[in-house]
């Protein structure tokens, strides 16, 4: 073994005496000041680093890094990578979900595939399933995020935060334009951008009203000489 080996070995025959799980422990990477509770699974690929702390009966892996992260119990996250964030108990991350630094990711939620947080705080049982960015961002609890939703935090010279109450859906292919707030209860329609704010329990939509010209595809067709 080479001077790295030695050590990563007697770390995982520490976590292994303390009741943490492995498949296939040479195929599990954690530093020396990481904790991890009785009862989690480390799958393989599985890289734990900094200081993270990961509490008990969770499953990390396959393919996972967390870098000075606290995960509570009863989570599972999939083939994602976690910076500097804290993510509450029984919540359900990945599979290809990045959290970057600074996040709290409230107890119970769902964040899945193809999603980015940044820097934002999301309440208790608030799900995003695939697709969607929120940086910069307070969200409340029970919130639905349709695929495709992203917060515009950055205007090329600042960073604005989005504020979102709890139990609000928010249709596919939504933009915030921050600084704005969002009421408790609200729906926002697909496919809206959200620039000012909303009342609870009033609904936004913010788009273009469909326009259909009947025989325009066949006549542009026909006048590029296309069948």
């Amino acid at each position: 073994m080479n001077d790295y080996s030695a050590p990563l070995q007697a770390k995982r025959e520490q976590l292994l005496q303390a009741g943490v799980l492995m498949m296939d422990p040479a195929a599990v990477y954690v530093e020396d000041e990481v904790t991890v509770g009785a009862g989690t699974l480390l799958l393989p690929g599985t890289i734990l680093r900094g200081r993270t702390v990961i509490g008990p009966d969770c499953c990390i892996g396959p393919q996972v890094m967390l870098t000075d992260c606290t995960v509570e119990e009863g989570c599972t996250i999939n083939a994602s990578q976690c910076e500097e964030s804290t993510i509450e108990r029984d919540c359900q991350i990945g599979p290809y979900t990045h959290i970057r630094p600074g996040c709290v990711v409230g107890a119970g939620s769902k964040i899945g595939a193809f999603v980015q947080l940044k820097n934002c705080n999301l309440g208790r049982g608030t799900k995003m399933a695939h697709l969607t960015y929120v940086g910069d961002s307070d969200v409340g609890e029970g919130c639905n995020f349709g695929c495709g939703t992203i917060t515009c935090n950055y205007d090329g010279f600042k960073k604005h935060r989005t504020t979102i109450g709890s139990r609000v859906f928010v249709g596919c292919n939504t933009n915030f334009i921050p600084p704005v707030t969002v009421g408790d209860g609200s729906f926002i329609a697909a496919g809206t951008t959200v620039t000012e704010d909303i009342p609870e329990d009033a609904m936004a939509i913010g788009r273009a009203r469909q326009e259909v010209k009947e025989g325009w595809a066949e006549e542009n067709r026909r006048k590029k000489g296309k069948k």
